[in-house]
């Protein structure tokens, strides 16, 4: 089960119990990049080969011949290739919020909108160096922020601009940040792998659309054959 951004393994929670106890063998691990996995610097160690290289390399770990893969926002499309480049090891695929997006004749940055006042968010990231500037300033606000902001708690927030109310435009003024809800109380992240305290309502982004259809995913043919058995990752961490 592949988590997307700003997440971890956290977001599939809710998903292990049900499950586990339906007969299914899980396996929800960081992504490349994410929790307590590797982080490699270099840009290219980030491609769409080395992470369904990650999950071809996860069955290997785990002795597990094939599997169905399931991807959110974000690991949907490494979804989608795993099953696409390796249909050897991964026999279905399920992807939630991201469809499937074939290669196209340009390149998908140059179709992003821009304008004097704002940038779409992934052309926010293109250039290296800006967003770990105003990432790194405050590491702790910067998660809390992002979390909080995706969770059910946080309030509404109006558009003040091209950058507040088109969806995904961060402003060239102020940055990722303007866009989230700021949390003024402290949020105890607790140990690595433990549900407890506020983190429980604060990590749950993206996990709505995960319960409004897990049923329907739940009901799919040879999802999985070990019964009452799902795995906690060793490096399991809630950020």
């Amino acid at each position: 089960m592949c988590h997307g951004f700003p997440e971890s393994w956290y977001s599939w929670r809710h998903q292990f119990g049900v499950l586990a106890e339906a007969g299914f063998h899980v396996v929800a691990p960081d992504m490349r990049g994410y929790g307590q996995t590797d982080r490699p610097e270099e840009i290219e160690k980030y491609t769409i080969l080395h992470l369904v290289g990650d999950m071809v390399g996860l069955l290997d770990a785990l002795g597990v011949e094939s599997a169905v893969i399931v991807g959110h926002d974000w690991g949907a499309p490494v979804a989608w290739h795993s099953a696409l480049l390796r249909p050897d090891r991964f026999r279905g695929v399920i992807g939630l919020s991201v469809p499937f997006r074939p290669r196209g004749q340009a390149r998908p940055t140059t179709m992003m909108p821009q304008n004097d006042e704002a940038v779409f968010y992934q052309l926010y990231f293109q250039d290296p160096g800006i967003a770990e500037a105003e990432f790194e300033r405050d590491p702790r606000l910067t998660v809390r922020s992002l979390l909080y902001s995706g969770s059910g708690d946080a309030p509404r927030r109006e558009g003040t601009g091209p950058a507040g109310s088109a969806v995904g435009m961060v402003s060239r003024q102020g940055g990722f940040l303007t866009r989230t809800a700021r949390v003024e109380v402290h949020v105890g992240l607790g140990e690595p792998g433990r549900q407890g305290g506020r983190i429980e309502r604060i990590c749950g982004i993206g996990t709505a659309t995960l319960i409004g259809t897990g049923k329907s995913w739940l009901r799919l043919p040879g999802l999985g054959s070990r019964p009452q058995r799902y795995i906690w990752p060793a490096t399991a961490t809630s950020w």
